[in-house]
């Protein structure tokens, strides 16, 4: 079974270990996608050594380092919230020859535009060195299997506009709606 736009080679869901804690008690895909040469599947315990480089890498890229770098028990509390059954926080890697090279983290809440909750992708890394191998597609993709059994109708993300790699990855896979992102700190 293929969602819409996804890639032939990725495979139905093969083995079930992702935590059953989304909106309204919706099942997520048991989710172990094996491409070749990499694996997407959800980060064990185990995995938070191979995981912290890959987040210290994509705070690193949106400026997050240094001075700006984010506090210690900010990281550690994104990590536990990965397995608490009462966070809506997710995560997935992907794994290649036993080494993690690419994360995406995501989370469902509730729009003023749609019932259903929508699925926010809130962080997709793979290191500069192996881009264009198709990493952050599986991922991705990995999402949209994910939001797709958790009942949800899209599944959205905002990049830096000088994110020129990334925004290649991402026009060919979504679609931009030309909207401008403003913060405010209270």
């Amino acid at each position: 079974m293929r969602l819409a736009g996804q890639s032939p080679c990725l495979r139905a869901p093969l083995s079930s270990n992702v935590r059953h804690r989304v909106p309204h008690s919706a099942p997520l895909a048991a989710l172990r996608i094996t491409m070749t040469p990499f694996t997407v599947r959800p980060p064990t315990q185990d995995d938070y050594a191979a995981w912290r480089p890959l987040w210290d890498g994509y705070n690193e890229f949106y400026g997050r380092h240094g001075d700006t770098e984010l506090p210690e028990h900010i990281t550690q509390l994104t990590w536990q919230r990965f397995f608490d059954t009462d966070e809506p926080v997710f995560a997935l890697v992907a794994e290649q020859q036993g080494k993690l090279v690419g994360l995406a983290h995501y989370l469902f809440h509730r729009s003023m535009t749609k019932v259903e909750h929508v699925c926010y992708l809130s962080d997709l890394f793979t290191p500069q060195s192996l881009r264009g191998q198709g990493i952050g597609r599986a991922l991705i993709e990995a999402v949209c299997i994910q939001a797709k059994a958790a009942g949800s109708p899209r599944v959205y993300w905002q990049t830096h506009e000088t994110n020129a790699a990334g925004r290649l990855l991402y026009d060919k896979v979504a679609k931009h709606h030309g909207y401008l992102v403003y913060s405010r700190d209270p």
